[in-house]
């Protein structure tokens, strides 16, 4: 890798969703329950998270379908389902003027995904974002991945709490956030600055480029700084997830500092 408020209604002509995983069942459960249509739970074997799950939904008022572990991996091959399986209304869409209303409110921290393909670094930066405290991951509408089942069941539950905004023209975007008063930082490898020397106290949006090509040209003329994370091994990047901690977390640090 180079280094790179949601509105109360669906998207329109947006898919259901489908998706297993024990910590991201439970978050649905826990912050967007009206979203459930089906939870499918494994009757066997009867583990003590699968149980908890089941007194969560029960409590809910939820009513829970139990399946064969056996014909629950048949019904949904692909999935690592964990033993449950929740099918879910399309999630709120948030849009650019969710995401600049967020900021007005007090969202400080935004990270910024331009051109990550892969679910599975989706799904590991979204749950890094989450620990950090960011308010919202972006990313432009083409060329990225999606909030695939592997995605949200790899974002251990943060895919409900850390808004996901898909937008048309990111360099607009990143125009607009700094227009509200954000502070935009580029990571890049061959950046003069390190990280540690930016000021990320302020109002920040994070950058991180894809894997290999980095941040487009127009995306790094739109930022106001670019920093590098300093190396002191042999190779010349990091994963885009594990960027992505080092760099929400050194925000993080500062501001707890």
């Amino acid at each position: 890798m180079s280094q790179g408020g949601r509105s109360g209604k669906s998207g329109k002509g947006a898919r259901a969703e489908t998706f297993g995983g024990i910590h991201a069942v439970a978050a649905v459960l826990r912050h967007a329950p009206q979203r459930i249509k089906r939870l499918q739970l494994a009757t066997d074997p009867i583990e003590p998270a699968l149980d908890r799950l089941l007194q969560l939904a029960q409590g809910l008022g939820i009513s829970v379908e139990r399946v064969g572990r056996e014909r629950l991996d048949q019904h949904h091959p692909g999935f690592q389902n964990q033993g449950v399986i929740v099918h879910c209304t399309p999630r709120p869409v948030v849009d650019e003027k969710a995401l600049i209303a967020r900021v007005r409110d007090g969202v400080d921290l935004v990270l910024v995904l331009d051109g990550v393909t892969d679910p599975h670094n989706l799904g590991a930066c979204l749950r890094t974002a989450d620990a950090a405290g960011a308010g919202a991951v972006v990313m432009p509408r083409h060329h990225s991945a999606a909030l695939t089942p592997a995605a949200i069941k790899v974002a251990s539950g943060a895919a409900e709490t850390v808004p996901v905004v898909s937008v048309g023209n990111l360099a607009r975007t990143l125009a607009s956030l700094k227009a509200a008063g954000m502070w935009t930082v580029g990571l890049a490898g061959e950046a003069e600055q390190s990280l540690y020397q930016v000021d990320l106290r302020p109002p920040t949006v994070l950058v991180m480029g894809a894997e290999g090509e980095g941040m487009r040209r127009l995306t790094r003329e739109a930022c106001d700084h670019l920093a590098r994370i300093p190396m002191g091994g042999t190779v010349e990047s990091l994963n885009v997830s594990v960027a992505t901690g080092v760099s929400l977390f050194e925000a993080r640090r500062q501001r707890q500092s």
